[in-house]
């Protein structure tokens, strides 16, 4: 068959009156492929093999009737969307109503004309094709907004990405840190979900934009001075009060963000990483000195993270603390420095987090997906 040539339709007419069906065959099969069928049943049994654009359907019929044969169409998914029309001798508005109630698209009466009748196939069968058309393309262009938004996120994440290397390569002191943190902060997350720990608000969280967004927890950093930020050595407390001020001048380049952009969830949760990943349960941490609850979840949960990390890694005037003892002090600080609830998610994800350490040691060439680290 040429590509181009049209397909014929297909259309089944089940009547028990095998005269009816020799005469809708004539009347019908110039323009389209007929099944010719004296019972509902032997309609059921050609479904199995077809399916027909378009159903004209006798309603007198022994065994199964044509009102009981459109139930049992209605009935099943692969077949509710056929076009169904009725063919009756009925001509009261009683046996119309109830047929069109039962899902038929139109009621034709007995003896009926040729050119009337096409013409009600016809119709149908343009309505049917015009649906069918729509839905393609309703899903096409569903398609295409995912496909575009897919885009757009892959473009922000780059984006992202792109701004978290321009900290960690301002900040020599903390290599792979942001990429670290962020790897402890899903083992977190993902563990508080699974025990129910602040359920409410966590189950609230897109984790498609919660997770990514921790790379931006230290982006202040990149507003203070290469005399501070690479200091070989520890800070004066004049030096320290300056490195503290991170902390603001991230939330205030997320806020610029804010203003030019529509307000989003990842700005939210960068903000509260940014923000608060150094307050303490206790209230002794900075800038706020928030203690408790008051303290954004997203701070009290990156605030593991960071601690557990500066812990474990190298810097110009200490040596890596072993993964134990990074361990033990994080645990220590329950109720102090931390979130209780969240020790208890820590205590359960530790060995995650000594896995990830020395993944990114190169002491352990293992992956770290078993403990669905990647962010």
């Amino acid at each position: 068959m040429d590509a181009i040539t049209k397909l014929r339709q297909t259309v089944a007419v089940v009547d028990d009156n095998v005269t009816n069906l020799k005469i809708a065959r004539s009347m019908l099969s110039e323009h389209y492929d007929i099944y010719a069928l004296p019972s509902a049943r032997m309609l059921f049994d050609l479904l199995q093999k077809i399916t027909p654009d378009l159903i004209l359907l006798d309603i007198e019929m022994p065994e199964m009737s044509g009102y009981e044969a459109i139930k049992e169409l209605k009935a099943d998914a692969r077949f509710r969307r056929i076009p169904v029309i009725f063919l009756t001798s009925r001509s009261d508005e009683g046996s119309e109503l109830e047929g069109l109630s039962l899902g038929a698209i139109d009621y034709v009466t007995k003896p009926f004309s040729a050119p009337l009748l096409q013409k009600r196939i016809e119709n149908q069968l343009l309505i049917a094709t015009q649906e069918k058309n729509l839905e393609n393309y309703n899903k096409n262009l569903a398609k295409m907004v995912e496909q575009k938004t897919e885009q757009i996120l892959k473009l922000q994440f780059g984006i992202l990405n792109v701004i978290a290397e321009l900290v960690e390569f301002r900040d020599k002191k903390t290599g792979g840190h942001i990429e670290r943190t962020q790897r402890y902060l899903s083992l977190l997350v993902h563990r508080m979900i699974t025990d129910g720990v602040y359920e409410e608000e966590a189950s609230s969280w897109d984790l498609t934009f919660l997770i990514p967004s921790a790379q931006l927890h230290d982006v202040g950093k990149i507003s203070i001075s290469d005399s501070i930020l690479n200091k070989p050595g520890k800070l004066t407390p004049d030096e320290f009060s300056i490195m503290k001020t991170h902390v603001n001048r991230g939330v205030d380049a997320i806020e610029r963000i804010e203003k030019e952009t529509q307000a989003h969830s990842f700005l939210h949760h960068a903000k509260c990483f940014a923000g608060y990943h150094h307050e303490k349960w206790d209230g002794s941490g900075y800038p706020n000195g928030l203690s408790g609850e008051d303290i954004p979840l997203q701070g009290r949960i990156m605030a593991i993270a960071d601690v557990y990390d500066a812990l474990i890694s190298a810097r110009p005037y200490k040596d890596p603390m072993p993964l134990d003892m990074a361990k033990s002090i994080i645990l220590d600080g329950e109720g102090t420095h931390f979130d209780p609830a969240l020790i208890h998610v820590f205590r359960d994800v530790a060995e995650g987090f000594e896995e990830i350490a020395l993944h990114h040691r190169g002491e352990d060439t293992a992956p770290v997906s078993r403990w669905s680290a990647q962010p």
